[in-house]
């Protein structure tokens, strides 16, 4: 045989690592040019957990129940069923291994179970055994159903009557999110829940949780509280914000029916960028007409005082500055430490608070 016959009989050699098909970096498998039929793949794991053709170990319940099953199914879906399995084969039994679940129904058992098999589950079975099958993945670490639970319950079945239940059950299944979820409910809905059977039994079997959800619950009253007192806070600090822009408008530039001497007014022009404008041009005209202005005057006239007071403060130019006593104010300062130092923590709040929303109008170096 000469060497191009034997060149010709010789097989092809194998492709380089990187050109193998389904060979990746990660070292993980996959297989290209390959479809699955789940629905047939799920049908046919139904029919083998329904049928139980060769099944080799049996899951009984308290409730007299037995359901067939395949031990490498079971031990391949969760690890606890797994190293309960791989213990009962070194006993040595010859007779086919059982496993007792208990605490929960029989059908609650077979839902599991099946989900086990082909990750299918019937939605009627799920809103009436969600709670048990959550209790069931957590106990035999099967990620996929109790993330599902989690999100059933959480999304779907929760209400006032079984609210207590479910956060008991989340804190006992290390399921953080669905806790937190059923706490806010909790106390949101506080007066319908504590209505519930399931209340009244939380109190008597629980009591150390129901003190723990009682103080949370004044705690979110007093953050509550807290969050409105701030609320009102802004809106006053932007109110007066307001204020010093209204004033330092109409004594620049005029506004309808009331500006500086020297300047001519238009009352035909539009209304005024300013909401608070008007409420000052009253006070305003009150302060320079009040007979009792010299000698403290009267509350609108210690009103007006505080204002142009504010305003020395945020004024950043008070020698060009058109708003009457400003630098005045400026050069008597008269007041002691304490109330200087509330004035100024009063000046800052207020630039912050306008600070948030755009640039500030005035500043803090006058301060």
């Amino acid at each position: 045989m000469n060497c191009k016959n034997q060149e010709c009989s010789l097989p092809l050699p194998p492709p380089f690592p990187s050109q193998r098909i389904g060979l990746l970096t990660s070292g993980l498998t996959k297989r290209e040019n390959c479809f699955c039929a789940h629905n047939a793949v799920n049908t046919s794991l139904d029919r083998l957990f329904d049928e139980a053709y060769r099944a080799d170990i049996s899951v009984s319940t308290e409730d007299g129940g037995i359901i067939y099953a395949h031990a490498s199914i079971l031990g391949m879906a969760s690890p606890v069923f797994k190293a309960m399995l791989t213990k009962l084969k070194g006993r040595g039994q010859r007779k086919r291994p059982s496993i007792l679940i208990p605490g929960v129904p029989s059908e609650a058992v077979r839902v599991f179970i099946r989900f086990l098999y082909s990750s299918c589950y019937e939605e009627e079975k799920m809103r009436e055994f969600a709670m048990h099958l959550l209790v069931l993945s957590h106990a035999y670490a099967v990620g996929q159903l109790k993330r599902l639970c989690e999100h059933w319950l959480e999304t779907k079945l929760i209400n006032s009557e079984n609210v207590v239940d479910i956060f008991q059950l989340a804190l006992l299944c290390d399921a953080p999110r669905l806790s937190i979820m059923c706490h806010r409910f909790i106390v949101t809905n506080i007066k319908a829940v504590q209505a519930t059977d399931g209340w009244q039994d939380m109190r008597t079997s629980h009591p150390v949780l129901e003190k723990e959800l009682m103080e949370s619950l004044a705690d979110e009253d007093a953050i509550q509280k807290d969050r409105k007192r701030k609320q009102d806070e802004k809106k006053m600090y932007m109110q007066l914000y307001e204020a010093m822009e209204a004033l330092v408008h109409i004594c620049r530039d005029g506004c309808q029916t009331i500006g500086p001497h020297d300047k001519a007014l238009c009352n035909d022009q539009g209304p005024c960028e300013y909401s608070a404008c008007k409420g000052l041009e009253a006070l305003v005209r009150h302060f320079a007409g009040c007979k009792t202005r010299g000698t403290g005057g009267c509350s609108q006239c210690k009103r007006m005082w505080r204002i142009l007071e504010l305003h020395s403060r945020l004024c950043p130019s008070p020698d060009d500055c058109r708003v009457p006593l400003c630098r005045k104010f400026r050069q008597r300062r008269k007041q002691n430490k304490k109330e200087d130092v509330r004035w100024r923590i009063l000046v800052k709040k207020i630039v912050r608070s306008k600070s948030i929303t755009g640039a500030p109008f005035l500043s803090l170096d006058s301060t």
